[in-house]
């Protein structure tokens, strides 16, 4: 008789719920692609007593959640906690050094520690698996490090957070502002009590930095990841981006960046930057709308992929988590990040001011004589080339002007040097907002 993979749950939330379930109602059909029986052996959360809607009674119960590492009886530790630190971090470190395979939905831990663990569990000889971590249930880890393999990556980009995109999308639909909206998603718990890190673009950037690691054989580095989100985003804006053919969302954005790497002796740099862009109307990524994922990868020889699901929830994310657990049931662990740890290359990160492109910016400005000379002054000063104008009332404040550009297809440092000299100037009452253009 073939002897079952034994695992341990650390975290019983939403999708460590998720997780029981999954495995108690599609059992027989995972022991047969896992070619041997999943069991849960013991589980571990904050509160015994709290009614998850799941009947734990058949599973031991560790009140220490850094038991689990220690037991006889677990092959595999599930570590759905959460946090980038702290009990998660321990419980990661502990069940590798334990000899046991480690698998997490852990996006800010792995961002973090990521090649810490992956190079521990390298070591001890053990799996580190982290697909919910990315997508919640999209396989795009799996996608790039297995099915995509073959290929030298390009670029790799998306939609990596649902609660901004739900937002996003929302405005789109309604007109309504982002406060609102945000409300909403929080009432609807697409969002958090606190909502920083998805709205300000943290939570994509732990994908993305994730994703580019994978994709290009590079060592992670999520504090390279320039970051901004979608809190400054207004309806106007997202108005006039539909007026000139494009919607408005969140994208991640990673690729090794050759001009850099010519420019600093031949030594490759990887750009990775998460920031509301505008997308043409006739680009996959603008018709991923509510609280959907998409990531797209471009390789040289299979040409553009998209991966597009559920970004989130306890169904997709547990799907993600099982199909872990089922590869290493199969005994496929494999490099956690595609390569072994010391085959990842250090790469510096990329300047953005070389970078080529069309952007939105969009002023804030008093509706009086003069404002519209200033500005334009300013961009011919700085070498930026006006491809379109565009000029509302706002709303928001009595008075005062939304004016928005669209410049030609330019070096971002033109558009920088732009706003730098219009830095402190009576003609701006609000710091203009700055969006890229994504290129069909």
């Amino acid at each position: 008789m073939v002897e079952p993979l034994n695992i341990a749950l650390a975290g019983l939330g939403t999708v460590g719920g998720g997780v029981v379930r999954l495995i108690e109602t599609n059992a027989e059909l995972i022991a047969r692609r896992a070619r041997r029986p999943i069991r849960i052996a013991a589980v571990s959360a904050r509160d015994r007593a709290k009614d998850r809607g799941i009947d734990l009674s058949g599973y031991e119960w560790e009140d220490d959640t850094a038991a689990l590492a220690a037991r006889p009886d677990v092959d595999v530790v599930v570590e759905m906690v959460g946090g980038s630190d702290g009990p998660a971090l321990a419980l990661a470190r502990n069940a590798i050094a334990r000899g046991k395979s480690l698998v997490t939905a852990n996006k800010a831990m792995i961002a973090h520690h990521g090649l810490e663990l992956a190079a521990l569990a390298e070591k001890a000889g053990v799996a580190l698996k982290f697909e919910a971590a990315v997508a919640g249930g999209i396989p795009v880890i799996k996608g790039l490090s297995e099915g995509a393999a073959a290929n030298a990556i390009e670029r790799v980009y998306g939609i990596l957070n649902g609660t901004c995109n739900y937002i996003l999308s929302t405005m789109e639909d309604t007109g309504r502002d982002f406060a609102d909206v945000l409300a909403e998603a929080q009432r609807l718990g697409y969002a958090e009590a606190d909502p920083t890190f998805d709205v300000e673009g943290i939570d994509a950037a732990h994908k993305l930095s994730i994703l580019a690691s994978i994709a290009f054989g590079a060592r992670l580095r999520f504090d390279a990841v320039e970051t901004m989100g979608i809190s400054r985003v207004k309806p106007a804006d997202i108005e006039q981006a539909r007026s000139l053919g494009y919607v408005v969302r969140l994208i991640g954005f990673a690729e090794v960046d050759h001009a850099a790497a010519n420019g600093s002796g031949g030594a490759p740099r990887l750009f990775q930057r998460v920031r509301p862009h505008l997308v043409p109307f006739d680009h996959p990524l603008a018709h991923v709308d509510g609280a959907t994922n998409a990531v797209v990868a471009e390789g040289n020889f299979m040409g553009r992929l998209l991966f597009q699901g559920a970004g989130a929830g306890d169904g997709p994310t547990a799907s993600a988590v099982v199909a872990d657990i089922i590869d290493i049931a199969r005994g496929e662990t494999g490099a956690a990040f595609a390569m072994p740890c010391a085959e990842l290359e250090a790469m510096e990160p990329a300047p953005s001011g070389h970078r080529r492109g069309r952007a939105y910016i969009r002023f804030t400005v008093p509706d009086r004589r003069g404002v519209l000379a200033e500005i334009t002054a300013a961009m011919r000063d700085a070498g930026v080339s006006i491809e379109s104008m565009l000029q509302q009332g706002d709303p928001d404040a009595d008075g005062e002007v939304i004016l928005a550009i669209v410049t030609h297809e330019g070096p971002e440092s033109a558009v920088s040097e732009a706003l730098s000299i219009l830095e402190g100037s009576d003609s701006l009452t609000a710091r203009p907002l700055v969006m890229q253009i994504v290129g069909r």
